[in-house]
């Protein structure tokens, strides 16, 4: 494919690889099956797949373009042919969203440029209070999803521009968003009001809870694979650069540690998690700090980083061996404990926990330290499944079962743009 052909619609090229461009219609009769890219745009990554779905979505390709607007990377990985691709992007152009997000495009339309791309599925960090399921986007929708850019300000830009940018290069393919703060909007109102004047809640400044996409998935891999578990009180620990974690009672979520920012609950990499709001007035009084540089050391010089001075990243801490180190990752789990705690209050008891994300999945040290001690609450953890990433890392004689879940965010947003083409 030329340079110039990457540029343009998938929709452009025919099923015979003729050039000129196609209609929405005239694609999908030349297509066999329809298709739904994903696309995951944070702060400085962006996660994108290519999904079949015509039955159940089946994963085509996905990939992956960190560390936008430093020195981007990109990984992929191509189902159809096998085609691996890990490579530094830095002299491509991709120096930030619009650019990555051009060659994630690109990517795809090289490798399947006769496709018929029916939808777009979007993941939208914030959808207010007023959207707890997808919504196929139209203007009306995408400016009230501006209006949540303060809830949001590092995440919901990023997201708007990654939808702005797909209906530029597919005009015809429906754009589906799909919110990760929608899963709990099921919160009782204790779990969704601050104990300040009444107003500021119907303004919006309330708990929202993030990581529903992950936590819908979870959700639904355990009505698949453990339906009785799935109907009982589950607390999932999504524990990654960020983190968060979830009581679900019956599959649906009746608490969270994370409130009206993503800043709350758990230390992350690199943002704080729960802090005495007395601490911000001291900035801003005594160290004379604004807005705008509170916000810089609370998202990106805090957690697991400013603690240790060394990195985020989890297994550069447990491999480093420094004082500093300890005691971040101490914090860490600390945090994890107390939170497991309340949460299992919240459901009046603990049938099962789950870990997910990078940490979650992979950090054997983390999940054995944070089990460690918890037969009072019918956990009892079995080191050898542990070391072995078992699925379930539980004893036989727990009381709650403890299981390592993969997460799989991107899957569900192919589900809900599948059900909107299905819907037509």
């Amino acid at each position: 494919m030329t340079k110039e052909t990457r540029g343009t619609s998938a929709l452009a090229v025919s099923a015979t690889g003729a050039t000129g461009r196609q209609s929405h219609d005239e694609a999908g009769r030349a297509a066999s099956h329809p298709y739904a890219i994903t696309l995951n745009v944070g702060s400085s990554s962006i996660k994108f797949g290519l999904f079949e779905i015509s039955g159940e979505p089946q994963v085509q390709a996905s990939g992956l373009i960190d560390r936008i607007g430093q020195q981007p990377h990109l990984k992929a990985s191509l189902t159809r042919d096998g085609t691996s691709i890990d490579k530094d992007i830095s002299g491509d152009g991709a120096s930030d969203h619009a650019s990555a997000l051009t060659t994630a495009l690109g990517l795809i339309q090289e490798h399947f440029p006769a496709v018929w791309v029916a939808a777009i599925g979007h993941r939208v960090v914030h959808g207010g209070p007023v959207y707890d399921k997808p919504v196929s986007l139209d203007e009306r929708i995408i400016g009230e999803l501006e209006r949540f850019v303060p809830f949001a300000p590092l995440h919901q830009p990023h997201n708007l521009a990654g939808i702005r940018a797909a209906q530029k290069v597919f005009p015809n393919a429906l754009q589906v968003a799909c919110f990760d703060t929608g899963f709990h909007r099921s919160h009782p109102w204790v779990n969704d009001v601050f104990a300040l004047p009444r107003r500021y809640h119907e303004r919006g400044v309330r708990r929202y809870g993030f990581h529903g996409l992950s936590y819908d998935y979870i959700s639904g891999e355990l009505a698949r694979i453990a339906p009785q578990i799935h109907a009982g009180r589950v607390v999932v620990a999504h524990l990654g650069n960020g983190a968060s974690m979830c009581a679900m009672s019956g599959g649906r979520s009746v608490g969270s540690t994370m409130g009206f920012s993503v800043l709350d609950g758990l230390p992350m990499g690199t943002r704080c998690g729960q802090l005495d709001p007395g601490v911000l007035l001291y900035l801003m009084e005594q160290e004379r700090m604004n807005a705008s540089e509170i916000s810089d050391l609370l998202y990106n010089h805090s957690g697991l980083l400013g603690l240790s001075g060394i990195s985020n990243d989890m297994r550069t801490l447990e491999a480093s061996g420094t004082p500093e180190a300890g005691q971040a990752i101490d914090y860490f789990v600390f945090w994890i404990r107390r939170e497991l705690g309340g949460l299992a209050a919240v459901l009046g008891g603990v049938d099962a926990l789950v870990f997910t994300g990078g940490i979650g999945e992979n950090s054997r040290k983390v999940r054995e330290r944070v089990c460690e001690g918890l037969v009072w609450l019918g956990i009892e953890l079995d080191r050898s499944r542990n070391e072995q990433n078992a699925r379930v890392i539980s004893t036989d004689l727990s009381r709650a079962r403890v299981l390592v879940l993969p997460t799989n965010e991107e899957s569900v947003i192919a589900r809900a743009a599948a059900s909107f083409v299905e819907s037509g």
